[in-house]
């Protein structure tokens, strides 16, 4: 998105919401690198137990984000900050589809040309533990459960996060600490139980 500036997304990211689809045609190739690197990061480093390659994830997540009745997008940051949602859905639905096939047989590791990932039980409960700590976080203080979806599942900085919460970098640390302790209290918890 080198050559293009944040308003010229945003314009289209308007003119999507009032349901022009040639504005969703423009915006696909704008939007795509920058998907795909926010997928790139997070597969990289967080969602090892689900097969999934970063393009899948990436066009996986576009599709629901085109199947979502019109959505008044307010600019990068908020269409970026939905994407972080939705690939968690994608990923979410993934490792519960995976477990699913494993307690009922059949279950076969796919292999892709880009970044493939190996199935592991052991990564698949900690990413469903984590997106039940979430949802109990978002009762709790749903702007700290929004952070972890931007930071976690969407691998977006402390800056780009700010960005869309509208705060500062400086709250977004503090509340990146409070919300990491308290989920690692919830999982330490659920591992505890029996």
């Amino acid at each position: 998105m080198a050559g293009t500036s944040k308003r010229d997304i945003t314009v289209l990211l308007h003119a999507w919401g009032e349901g022009r689809r040639e504005a969703l045609d423009e915006l696909l190739p704008l939007v795509h690198a920058e998907l795909r690197r926010l997928s790139r990061q997070h597969l990289r480093r967080r969602a090892r137990g689900v097969t999934l390659e970063t393009d899948v994830l990436v066009n996986e997540a576009f599709v629901r984000l085109v199947d979502r009745d019109k959505v008044s997008w307010q600019n990068r940051a908020h269409f970026l900050g939905i994407a972080a949602g939705t690939m968690r859905d994608v990923l979410v639905d993934r490792a519960r589809r995976a477990g699913a096939q494993k307690r009922g047989g059949g279950q076969r590791d796919l292999t892709f040309e880009d970044e493939a990932f190996v199935v592991n039980n052991r990564d698949q409960r900690e990413l469903l533990a984590l997106d039940d700590a979430l949802i109990g976080l978002a009762k709790v203080d749903p702007e700290l459960a929004r952070l972890v979806e931007l930071r976690f599942f969407g691998g977006l900085t402390i800056e780009e996060a700010a960005a869309i919460l509208g705060v500062s970098p400086a709250t977004v640390k503090r509340s990146w600490t409070t919300a990491r302790l308290w989920l690692r209290r919830e999982l330490e918890r659920g591992r505890d139980a029996p």
